[in-house]
């Protein structure tokens, strides 16, 4: 018979029949060697004795092993069931408050991960709410200018003008995607920020790219204030991502004939690179939820945009250890300030 297929009752039956056997050889064994028949008397009184006490002892640790069974059962299922906390006593030593402080530390790990899983998948189902919701329209847009260009006979400039109508909407999907992607994988770890000591201002000139064309567009004064060849410790290319964003909103919402100013300062412990526009602004009571992915004010749902610009701005540089701050008054404009920390 195997030990780990052997139950405690059957073991403490073993156990209680080897002793008698044994007990009875070694009495036996004393009457044959003394022919007395008082030492195995006395013999087979605290042989007695020691077995009564032992038979009281196994009933003892049978009950208290039953009892602790029992109680380890429940707080396991308890803890599948997220119901309670293990009990602790901290100033036991036996080997049952061993046990039990791991049961906490085991149920404190199961906690963690089923909130993590919760996180997860609430941030899933948000992901898929907004992609949903944000390529509805420009999905819609699409087949409509199909189903009109595929049954209805239109001219060469209507077609032409259908067409372009086309490749603005899919401009705007694939927009979109990617910014879901960049997004997604940021938060998923995928992408890894690395720092290193490289030229501020090369990271400003390739933000700044991105936005010649609807600044010259729109007639709009782009001044810089940045020492040259000032070098900072940064993720030049996701850094550039994240400017051009700040730039990319001021464009959008700063009226034709308007300005933009970039200015980069040393602080005491922090770069600060400051965004600043004469763009509409931003009511205080909108000021605290800009940054929400896929958040945009109801009066400016006339500007494309698709709200993830600001949302991915902080995330890229809360990920080097910094922050951004926004300050803004209605009419006279913004200004959007990145602190990436000396190191």
């Amino acid at each position: 018979m195997k030990l780990e297929n052997l139950s405690v009752k059957k073991f403490l039956r073993l156990i209680t029949v080897g002793l008698l056997a044994t007990s009875f050889l070694v009495l036996l064994g004393l009457f044959l060697v003394t022919k007395n028949l008082r030492v195995v008397l006395y013999g087979g009184l605290l042989t007695a004795v020691f077995l009564v006490w032992g038979g009281i002892f196994l009933h003892y640790f049978q009950k208290k092993l039953t009892l602790f069974t029992d109680s380890l059962c429940r707080t396991l299922d308890d803890m599948m069931d997220s119901a309670a906390r293990p009990e602790m006593d901290y100033e036991a030593e036996t080997l049952l408050a061993r046990i039990s402080h791991r049961l906490e530390r085991l149920y404190n790990i199961m906690q963690k991960d089923r909130n993590t899983v919760a996180k997860e998948k609430a941030d899933l189902q948000s992901l898929l709410s907004d992609i949903s919701h944000q390529t509805k329209t420009p999905i819609a847009n699409l087949k409509m200018l199909n189903e009109t260009m595929l049954t209805r006979p239109i001219s060469e400039e209507q077609r032409r003008e259908f067409l372009q109508a086309t490749g603005s909407q899919l401009d705007k999907l694939d927009f979109l995607i990617q910014a879901m992607v960049k997004t997604s994988r940021l938060e998923a770890g995928v992408i890894t920020l690395e720092k290193k000591d490289a030229l501020i201002e090369e990271t400003l000139v390739n933000a700044i790219n991105g936005i010649l064309a609807p600044m010259e567009k729109k007639n709009i004064e782009l001044t810089v204030d940045c020492p040259e060849g000032l070098t900072i410790s940064h993720d030049s290319r996701w850094t550039s991502e994240a400017l051009f964003n700040l730039l990319d909103n001021a464009v959008k919402y700063t009226p034709a004939g308007g300005s933009i100013h970039v200015s980069v300062q040393n602080w005491e412990m922090y770069w600060k690179i400051d965004v600043t526009d004469t763009g509409r602004g931003i009511p205080e009571q909108e000021q605290a939820t800009i940054f929400k992915r896929f958040y945009r004010e109801e009066a400016v749902h006339e500007v494309d945009g698709i709200g993830i610009g600001l949302y991915l701005a902080r995330e890229i540089i809360t990920m080097q250890g910094g922050y951004i701050l926004m300050t803004s008054e209605v009419g006279k404009g913004s200004t959007f300030s990145v602190f990436l920390p000396q190191e």
